[in-house]
């Protein structure tokens, strides 16, 4: 019987070092760490939305001649309204090192069943040939996939299994994502934690972005910190 509790009580006090652990590993935004040094990418943009590039997916694809991008003129929030076709919206100034924060939500579809779809993106190519996408979803998604370049080549990558339990939160919802790049090294940050650490991109530098694929979303707090603009 005493072997018994002393079994139970170390159990009991590994669990909870689990917990404590898991709650260490929960950090706040970077931007919350430092306020200091962001472009704001949507303060200046204007119902014109000054500063981005609508692009096509795939590359060879055709963007549909009506916008579905805008800009809200009482929140300033960035409204994509998801009936335009699957394409991307690029901050047209390459980065090298830096981090990408967007804040984001969908908005629901009653009696929708299934997941809601779209991302952000960090070192794309301009014509997105090249891509690197933080996977928002719908009560899922948090990881990095894309199509990268290795050697000379394009290599799909999935980051998918590697990723913690799902952070994101349900449509309806705001859900924060910080993308970050430092060299080799991609990290994704979703509602207070790491989700996915990639350690091997070779592409030095690219486009960051978000990505329009069949759902009304908004985006707010869309900043950028630069850290080396790369070449």
């Amino acid at each position: 019987m005493r072997f018994a509790r002393l079994i139970l009580s170390a159990v009991l006090l590994a669990s909870t070092a689990g917990v404590v652990m898991a709650q260490e590993s929960e950090t706040p935004a970077a931007l919350e760490r430092d306020p200091s040094g962001w472009t704001d990418l949507l303060a200046k943009a204007g119902p014109e939305l000054n500063g981005w590039v609508r692009g096509p997916i795939p590359p060879k694809g055709k963007l549909n001649p009506r916008s579905q991008w805008s800009i809200d003129p009482a929140t300033g929030h960035l409204i994509c309204a998801g009936d335009g076709g699957h394409e991307w919206l690029r901050w047209d100034r390459p980065v090298g090192d830096g981090i990408f924060h967007v804040e984001w939500r969908f908005t629901p579809v009653e009696g929708k069943k299934g997941k809601y779809n779209s991302g952000m993106y960090a070192r794309n190519s301009i014509d997105a040939r090249i891509w690197h996408q933080a996977q928002t979803g719908d009560g899922s998604g948090g990881y990095i996939f894309g199509e990268t370049e290795a050697d000379g080549k394009l290599k799909r990558i999935n980051l998918s299994k590697q990723a913690r339990p799902s952070r994101v939160k349900p449509a309806g919802q705001w859900n924060t994502f910080e993308l970050a790049c430092k060299g080799k090294e991609m990290t994704l940050w979703v509602n207070g934690a790491i989700t996915n650490r990639w350690e091997d991109c070779e592409v030095p530098s690219g486009y960051v972005g978000v990505e329009a694929e069949g759902y009304r979303i908004e985006f707010r707090n869309v900043k950028l910190k630069v850290t080396d603009a790369g070449r």
